[in-house]
Parts: structure tokens; sequence; C-alpha cells
């Protein structure tokens, strides 16, 4: 049987934060427990290396309050979450990052407005201070284009860094997805919804988990997860190319058989049509192998994840 519900749950996924554990830990109690409800904090060990687990097990020794979840290799950010959404035995349920770039302190914040009656109350960045030029260039080019190509409203400048309704909860316990996009996913389910601004800090310690490689492979799950742009963007440079040969096929004939040339004159146009056409046919087949990729992915329908260890009540 499963625990009692608790009024705030909060998921905070761990991949390497030794040095920020303990800090983030001092600072949510005393902020969760000035709002005088009762909680739970689940941190999920996202397959850390250093002595992330160990520290969190500690806490847990002394902290009641305290749940964890252990997985058995790198999952990635997005399943870290995820598994702590499918754990969680809360009214509201909060989403922040373990680096301590999202001040906890904003929690109280968010939580008057979800007594107002919002079932999603998201964090929006006003500023992004201590990351490169090249990252917030990339990420402002991102987040823009994905609104642009997408059927849904995702708001700009923002993470995970949110409070959500338990109902938005179950909602996304039925998508049964390999490649998670939560923020695009708590778009598409709707609700009540406002934001509250911020600055957002400088990393406290460690390194980000998160590197350009995984960067790209996040924006193509977002992407590919909610918009057939890219299909479609395949489809039209088909018919470009198509109309483009058709022409270069006439012109091919016409000159054959009406201006007598056994050869066609204007070797570096006709290689670069060839290259052109090659290169949108590689273009098209890697979009399309994309899209089939997860479709596959979600037809094996393997799990998730895989718990390693965890003290979460079983029935939650």
């Amino acid at each position: 049987m499963g625990k009692s519900e608790k009024k705030i749950g909060v998921i905070i996924p761990i991949f390497n934060e030794e040095e920020n554990i303990q800090l983030l830990h001092n600072r949510l109690t005393k902020v969760v427990v000035s709002l005088n409800v009762s909680y739970e904090l689940i941190y999920v060990n996202d397959g850390s290396t250093d002595q992330s687990f160990n520290i969190i097990k500690q806490l847990a020794q002394t902290d009641t309050n305290v749940k964890y979840i252990s997985f058995s290799r790198n999952f990635g950010h997005q399943i870290a979450v995820t598994a702590g959404l499918e754990k969680v035995n809360s009214e509201a349920v909060i989403i922040i990052d373990a680096d301590l770039q999202d001040p906890p302190e904003l929690i109280p914040e968010m939580y008057q407005k979800y007594k107002e009656g919002f079932q999603n109350v998201y964090a929006k960045r006003k500023k992004r201070k201590g990351e490169s030029a090249l990252k917030l260039i990339t990420a402002k080019i991102f987040y823009r284009l994905l609104s642009k190509i997408t059927h849904i409203s995702i708001p700009l400048d923002t993470g995970d860094f949110r409070l959500i309704d338990k109902k938005i909860v179950n909602v996304l316990k039925q998508m049964p997805e390999q490649h998670k996009f939560l923020r695009g996913q708590i778009s598409w389910a709707g609700f009540k919804q406002t934001y509250i601004e911020y600055d957002r800090e400088e990393r406290k310690g460690g390194q980000t988990g998160y590197t350009y490689r995984k960067m790209i492979r996040f924006a193509l799950d977002g992407i590919t997860s909610f918009s057939n742009a890219p299909l479609k963007f395949a489809t039209t440079m088909g018919f470009v190319v198509f109309v483009i040969s058709f022409f270069l096929i006439c012109y091919a004939l016409y000159s054959k058989f009406f201006l007598n040339e056994t050869t066609i004159k204007g070797w570096t146009s006709l290689m670069l049509s060839v290259l052109f056409i090659g290169s949108v046919q590689l273009l098209s087949i890697g979009i399309i192998g994309e899209y089939i990729s997860r479709l596959s992915d979600n037809v094996r329908n393997r799990p998730k994840y895989i718990i390693e260890e965890s003290n979460v009540e079983e029935g939650n």
C-alpha cells in the first residue's frame, strides 16, 4: 500500500553533482519547511560516477523526507525527471536541477500561484549568467525555431524548472515516448498556466553534463516530437529537385536531337546539379531516418530506465 499523498514533491535529477547536493538540500529544505506543508524530495541519480549517490543516501538516513532512485547507468536528464514523475506522490510537483542555477527560493512564489488556481507555473529566464555566447545564441535560435515550426505553444526562454499539478503528472504518465521532451509535453497537455521571471545564476560547482552533442540530441528530440516540419521540408526539396531535374532532362534531349550535340556542354554546371541533387537526397533520407529511429525505439517498448536501488515505497 502506498504512502499518503504529500502537498509538495520536488524532483531533482542528479548527474555528478557531489559539490552541489548538500547546499541544494539545505536551501530546498529551508524553503519547503517555510511553506508549512508536507513534502518529499526525490533525488534521481542518473548513473553518477562521483560520490553523488553516497551523499544522497546519507541525506536519506537523517531526513525521512528524502527519497532516492538510482539508475543502473546514465539514461539522460529527461528520463531521470520522468522516473521522478512516475514515483512522486504529491498534489503539486516541482522540477529543479541540482546545479543551483535555478534558485529554490522561487518555490514559495510558484506555490502561491498554484494556490491561486494555476496548474503549470514555469520559471522564465530574463538573464543567463555564466554561459558562453555560443550557447546563448544557439539556445535562443532553437527555442524560437521550435515555436515557429511546432503546432503547440512552448514558452520561450524556459527550462524544466516549474511547478505542475498532479493532473499534469498523470497526463505525462500516459505518454510512453522513449525520447522525452517534457517542457513540450507539458505545454501540449494544456491546463491553466502562468510564469514568474528570474535571472538564472551561474553553476555553483562541478561541470555541466549538457555537452553540445547532448544539446543537439535534445533539440532533435524536441523538434521531431512536436513538429512534422522537417518531413515537409524534405518533401518540398524533393519536389524542387524534381522540377530542376525535369528541365535538365528536357535541355539534354533538346541538345541531342535539335542541336545535334552528342555531349552536354558545361561540365561545371552538370557537376553542381549532381552534387545538389545528391545532397538533398541524403538530407531527406537523414530526416526520415530520425523519425523512423524514434518509431523503432517506441515499437521495441524497452523500459525507459532501469532502477538499481531506491527507497521509494512501491505503489506510489
